[in-house]
């Protein structure tokens, strides 16, 4: 029923609007795909519920593709239910795994605007955005408890212009991640914790990666988190970019264990190799009224 009204509504010129009424709805693994012939609009008033069955997927839960034009809104809730996912989880402790499904992914996406609505629980990251430009996320809640593994708020990677205003982000990793090949990003008003904070990177893990050019982020609230403000670029990375024009101003620390990190030489692995190249240069970045008092216990 969800892929029928997609491609029905994807075929009306102009603004074609989705509406999900409240009630609570299971949906297994779907693509939102374009191009469509007008700006499309969800109204997410219920809650849709991911299938539990791993088997289910064979990558994200809902994805949406090459869509120029898109708005999510409704004040509905994506609930992930990944309790039962997390302990097939091993990527925290090798470098090849399975990856799960992320709960909301955004590729090749164009003026978008995301509103009001709730991710909790995701399998793994909660929002996945790629290859995308102009988006805004706004007043957003995500959550997932403080130990649940990789389940990042918001990965943003090879995109450009993306802003995330006034949302609240609690989860078992970073609250915002921001991978190779991002410009102009601009984080406002966000509450983070629990979670490992806000990171750019891991940089210069594969090669091929771009530069990340110009972050803003602004009077943000870290409560509990394991860290704060991180930068972490891998040793002897296989292809040579930098990361440049960042401003961290405003920004208040309560408990916060690292508030600020950059980190040149990541390695999460046992096998780092013994020479390290530092090929990832850091530089313009600015730090300005960071405050807050340090956990009792260090």
């Amino acid at each position: 029923a969800f892929e029928a009204a997609w491609c029905a509504a994807c075929a009306v010129e102009g603004t074609a609007t989705i509406v999900i009424p409240e009630g609570a709805y299971l949906l297994g693994p779907i693509i939102f795909k374009g191009p469509c012939k007008g700006k499309m609009v969800m109204q997410l008033k219920g809650q849709l519920l991911a299938s539990t069955h791993l088997e289910a997927y064979t990558q994200n839960w809902i994805d949406f593709q090459y869509i120029n034009g898109l708005v999510i809104s409704g004040g509905g809730i994506f609930n992930g239910q990944g309790a039962s996912a997390w302990p097939h989880n091993q990527c925290p402790k090798t470098r090849i795994c399975k990856l799960l499904p992320v709960n909301l992914v955004f590729s090749f996406v164009t003026n978008a605007t995301i509103s009001g609505i709730s991710s909790i629980n995701s399998k793994l990251f909660h929002f996945q955005i790629f290859e995308s430009r102009d988006i805004t996320l706004d007043s957003i809640r995500i959550s997932a408890p403080g130990d649940s593994p990789n389940t990042d708020g918001i990965h943003i990677a090879d995109s450009t212009n993306i802003q995330v205003t006034n949302s609240v982000i609690g989860t078992g990793d970073d609250c915002i991640s921001i991978g190779p090949g991002c410009t102009n990003l601009t984080i406002l008003n966000v509450a983070c914790g629990p979670g490992h904070g806000i990171s750019v990177g891991s940089l210069g893990k594969n090669a091929n990666e771009k530069d990340v050019n110009g972050l803003a982020v602004r009077k943000c609230t870290f409560t509990g988190t394991t860290n704060g403000l991180r930068i972490k670029t891998w040793p002897s990375s296989p292809a040579r970019l930098q990361a440049t024009g960042f401003l961290f101003e405003d920004i208040i620390m309560n408990n916060v264990y690292n508030p600020i990190i950059i980190d040149q030489n990541y390695c999460p692995y046992a096998n780092c190799p013994e020479t390290r190249i530092l090929l990832v240069k850091i530089k313009d970045i600015k730090f300005r009224n960071i405050t807050g008092p340090l956990p009792l216990q260090l």
